[in-house]
Parts: C-alpha cells; sequence; structure tokens
C-alpha cells in the first residue's frame, strides 16, 4: 500500500474494491471508461476478512493463505478486464479487515484518490459498502463516491463515461 501522497503530485486515481460480484464488475467497468478518458489511475483493492482467532494456529494460516490466493486471482481478474479496456495495467493491492472500515482508512492514506466507485446491486438493499458509504460518513469523506446502478448495461456505461 503507499504512503500518503501530495495529491497536487499525481494523476486522479479512481478506487474500485475488487470482488467477484455482478455489481462489482459493473463499478470496474464503469471506473475503467472514465479512467481512459479522464487520463487518471485506477486502483483495485481486495478485502481480506480478518479470520476468527482459531485455537489451531496452522489452520488458521491455511485459512488466511486460502484468502489471499482468493483475493490476488480476483485482482488478477478485475486487472485484465481494465487493462482489456484501457491499455494500462492498474494499481492493485490488498487490505485486511472489515471491508467498510478497511476501505475508509485506504480512502484517509492516499491523497491521490479522487473517487471511490462503488456499484448498487441490481435488485434489494444496495450492498453493504454502498449502504457503508451513503450513511452518516458521505458528508465526511475525502473524496467522491460515484455509485452505478447494477443493472445497468455495459452500453449505457459506455455511453455515459
Amino acid at each position: 500500500m503507499t504512503d500518503a501522497t501530495d495529491a497536487t503530485d499525481v494523476a486522479e486515481t479512481f478506487l474500485v474494491v475488487a470482488d467477484d460480484t455482478a455489481e462489482g464488475a459493473k463499478a470496474v467497468r464503469y471506473a475503467a471508461l472514465r479512467a481512459r478518458h479522464t487520463n487518471a489511475r485506477l486502483k483495485l483493492v481486495h478485502v481480506l476478512h480478518r479470520t476468527q482467532f482459531l485455537q489451531w494456529g496452522g489452520a488458521q494460516h491455511v485459512i488466511d493463505a486460502e484468502a489471499e490466493d482468493i483475493g490476488r486471482a480476483v485482482l488478477a481478474t478485475r486487472a485484465a478486464e481494465v487493462e482489456q479496456l484501457t491499455g494500462v495495467r492498474p494499481e492493485m493491492t490488498m487490505v485486511r479487515g472489515r471491508p467498510g472500515d478497511a476501505v475508509l482508512e485506504l480512502l484517509h492514506k492516499d491523497r491521490a484518490i479522487r473517487a471511490l466507485v462503488l456499484a448498487a446491486a441490481a435488485k434489494g438493499r444496495p450492498g453493504p459498502l454502498v449502504e457503508f458509504f451513503a450513511s452518516e460518513r458521505a458528508g465526511s469523506l475525502p473524496c467522491m463516491v460515484i455509485i452505478v446502478p447494477g443493472g445497468i448495461s455495459d452500453d449505457a456505461l459506455d455511453r455515459l463515461t
């Protein structure tokens, strides 16, 4: 993970939470296309949940290692999608913790991030990260939050970016 940077020295960065959901793919597509059109950078973050303490440390180590392997695979898949759309490999990072808190900490540390791009679920509740960032925290965030509708078509996303 990068240290806090002087926002005047770096290009605008869009941050997207990389997961394996359909709405996550929409957020990545929007951010990649927007970054391409604005000469911005794209950063993908995958959040690893903290494992509960297990009495048998070896089992906990195996669980953590498997989660990291899955995280690397998710990041690689999403990075390939970004690279196909933009021609540029995005920055990638993994953080550990409760998703909302971990992403919020990253937003405060990396001053180059101009926007957090999330996508709402196509049906039902919008999703835990959208709820987290659109709640009482919304007024005090260090960057914009862009929420992409999960049910939007790729053609509509292409047109809107």
